[in-house]
């Protein structure tokens, strides 16, 4: 059957990123995907070298990019031994077809099958481990077609089935059958979190949602005083990880969730519903922002569309800016483009006087203005308790 590679490994190994520029992604923005792009391939030890982009309004019908940059990226990885050949955008199946024949002896990858990965490498629990496996099969069926080709046209001859014909169709059959089992798997799972659920249903629940990497996990860290997992990688938690906090007389849970990224594949989403549902599911959201990054207005416009996708944009919420003792007033400078940003008062002042955000300023690593975070909570909870109970009266 085919399998798709191996990635993480012991030892670093090395890559090349390549990108379009166009009307919808101009040449900042390609870099900035790039940068973040380089940032995943580094939570699997592969390190990217160099970064190619072309400008052109669409996608190569054949090989993405078109035939001079091909050449360009032959050159380059072929004089500095590079395994992988990484595209930000997901490649249809024909585009990975003629990729692997022009690239011969690398590795082509796309961003999909990245996250992919990542996502496999820091799965978890049963759930989890399960929801990524369908995903990647799911993602492996479409991309079955002509991969046995050069069978076929050894073997094959007029009016027959080669053996690359056969290949693909014992090939099918066995991930079709792989996504059966692996649905029927997850429903049973599921049924299990339904009933955890419907246990708990009558307490308070806060969900943390944001970004992938902005210090959620550091903050449920803080909240609960519970040994989270935190790392500084991208989806350094891929599972749902649910603690019951007690402040006073008012019980909740609080959850901590899988991060959000630009260009999160849809079969991601899909498979992971049943993990999202905690965010559909909770009464109060805490999104989690890093404010020091250059583009963490992007970062909440992505948040914000996906959970409008998954049905939880209309919940109460609290915008929890982190990381301000990172925060950087001074002007930054990129590729074709200039930011000078607000100073941190400025920034402050900007969102306090926004109408749909409430918003906190902090810093969970430094443990700044944890206290206003958790009064501005305590008062949110108790209103969603007083809604749950209305005549519990704390003592």
């Amino acid at each position: 059957m085919i399998q798709t590679p191996p990635i993480k490994s012991e030892e670093m190994e090395t890559a090349v990123l390549v990108a379009l520029i166009n009307k919808e992604q101009p040449a900042y923005k390609a870099k900035e995907y790039l940068d973040e792009l380089a940032f995943l391939a580094q939570t699997l030890n592969i390190e990217a070298i160099e970064q190619f982009t072309q400008k052109i309004p669409h996608p190569d019908i054949r090989t993405f990019v078109r035939k001079g940059k091909i050449e360009e990226i032959r050159e380059f990885t072929e004089a500095k031994n590079v395994k992988y050949i990484i595209f930000d955008d997901e490649l249809s199946p024909r585009h990975v077809r003629n990729l692997e024949q022009e690239f011969k002896g690398k590795i082509v990858l796309d961003r999909s099958l990245l996250i992919l990965e990542i996502f496999s490498y820091r799965a978890q629990t049963a759930q989890a481990r399960t929801q990524v496996d369908l995903a990647r099969n799911q993602y492996i069926l479409p991309r079955l077609t002509g991969m046995w080709t050069h069978l076929s046209r050894q073997r094959g001859g007029i009016g027959q089935r080669g053996a690359g014909e056969k290949e693909i169709e014992t090939d099918r059959r066995i991930v079709n059958n792989q996504i059966k089992l692996l649905k029927d798997k997850l429903r049973k799972i599921e049924k299990q979190g339904e009933t955890r659920s419907k246990q708990r249903h009558r307490m308070v629940r806060v969900a943390l949602v944001g970004y992938t990497n902005v210090g959620k996990s550091t903050l449920m860290r803080l909240l609960t005083k519970a040994d989270v997992f935190a790392e500084n990688k991208l989806f350094a938690t891929v599972d749902a990880t649910i603690r019951r906090v007690q402040w006073g007389q008012m019980p909740f849970l609080l959850t901590d969730t899988v991060g959000f990224i630009r260009k999160l594949p849809t079969l991601l989403i899909e498979c992971f519903k049943s993990t999202l549902s905690e965010i559909v599911e909770a009464d109060i959201l805490l999104h989690v922002v890093d404010v020091s990054h250059p583009a963490f207005e992007d970062h909440i416009k992505v948040v914000e569309q996906t959970l409008d996708d998954i049905g939880a944009s209309n919940k109460p919420s609290i915008l929890v800016c982190n990381k301000i003792d990172a925060y950087k007033d001074n002007m930054i400078v990129g590729d074709n483009y200039l930011i000078c940003p607000p100073s941190l008062t400025e920034l402050r002042d900007s969102y306090l006087d926004n109408e749909k955000h409430r918003a906190i300023f902090i810093s969970a690593a430094q443990k700044e203005n944890i206290e206003e975070l958790r009064s501005v909570m305590q008062e949110m909870i108790a209103g969603v308790h007083g809604e749950i109970y209305p005549n519990y009266l704390p003592n």
